[in-house]
């Protein structure tokens, strides 16, 4: 997930199918089930890591739109983090790059000593000079750096899954990937990820080190990866869907009313469906919706009690 994104709620109230959704929703909400993640079933990261297939993208709780600096409310991160794992979350994805750092800092603050079975996922190969750049770094002595720090920050001898935020035109990927092997073999890094990569680097990657996963923007208005996932589908990585809603205006204009009427048809949220969609759409894909509410936070892990049928999703394809 890199750099600011359009908030996912904004403009949706203006939507009179949405208004409607919201209200059939209401009125069901009291006899709905539990929102657990363990609802949306499991998935197996590298063989030997089983986890809820809904995680969370702690992205947003670190620094607002810009995601630099603090939190705008230190509790309330706080909180949401321990939310999550209350609800059966046991895969929370971050990144040095977001705060920069603050991010592995308050999941650290939040939830350590970890409980038993908890895999978080980070990424390195990003650097932030400001709030708005996000410029690549995959210098070898670079990732050495940033595994080192996130070791520290988050507390861990070592990362169950770390991931290459992105590539670096400047260096070589088999360079890159080649310094995670490294420090694999070291006993820092349990599986190695890569995120933001198109099909040719995937398989590029994979001649130098075993990937077990992939973490590319993909959503309903979003599909660019479409190759991508098919590959992981294939091939039994997972992939981990960055934006996994894209913007509740976006997927709404985008699906030309599709999703609002499948929402109001399940009486629940767009947003709700749109994680659905993208549950249902390859049973390699892992959701990692992100919120700094947890009243949100609730609303999206509920999303993995939602089935969508074959017709449904030919509906919307």
């Amino acid at each position: 997930m890199n750099g600011p994104q359009v908030t996912r709620r904004q403009m949706v109230m203006g939507s009179t199918a949405w208004l409607l959704a919201l209200a059939a929703y209401g009125q069901t909400a009291s006899r709905r089930p539990e929102a657990k993640a363990s609802a949306a079933g499991h998935i197996s990261i590298g063989g030997d890591l089983t986890v809820n297939r809904l995680g969370f993208g702690a992205m947003r709780i670190a620094g607002g739109d810009e995601v630099w600096g603090e939190p705008k409310d230190g509790a309330e991160a706080r909180r949401v983090l321990r939310r999550a794992v209350e609800l059966g979350v046991n895969f929370i994805d971050t990144a040095d790059a977001y705060g920069p750092w603050v991010n592995e800092r308050l999941i650290c603050e939040a939830l350590h000593p970890y409980p038993r079975g908890l895999v978080i996922a980070t990424k390195g190969g990003i650097v932030r000079p400001s709030a708005g750049e996000w410029p690549a770094d995959g210098r070898p002595e670079h990732l050495r750096e940033a595994i080192e720090g996130s070791l520290k920050r988050l507390k861990l001898e070592r990362i169950d899954l770390y991931q290459l935020h992105a590539p670096d035109e400047r260096v070589p990927l088999e360079e890159s990937i080649g310094a995670l092997a490294d420090l694999q073999k070291a006993g820092k890094i349990r599986h190695i990820g890569v995120s933001n990569v198109k099909l040719d680097e995937l398989t590029r990657a994979r001649r130098v080190a075993r990937i077990v996963s992939v973490q590319n923007r993909y959503n309903f208005t979003h599909q660019e990866s479409a190759d991508v996932l098919d590959a992981c589908t294939r091939d039994g990585l997972v992939f981990i869907p960055w934006a996994p809603v894209g913007g509740s205006a976006q997927t709404v204009a985008h699906g030309k009313g599709e999703l609002e009427a499948l929402a109001s048809t399940h009486h629940v949220s767009v947003v709700q469906i749109a994680i659905a969609w993208l549950l249902a759409k390859s049973p390699m894909m892992l959701p990692i919706p992100g919120t700094s509410s947890v009243a949100h936070l609730e609303e999206d892990i509920f999303a993995g009690n939602i089935r969508l049928t074959a017709a449904e999703m030919t509906a919307l394809a």
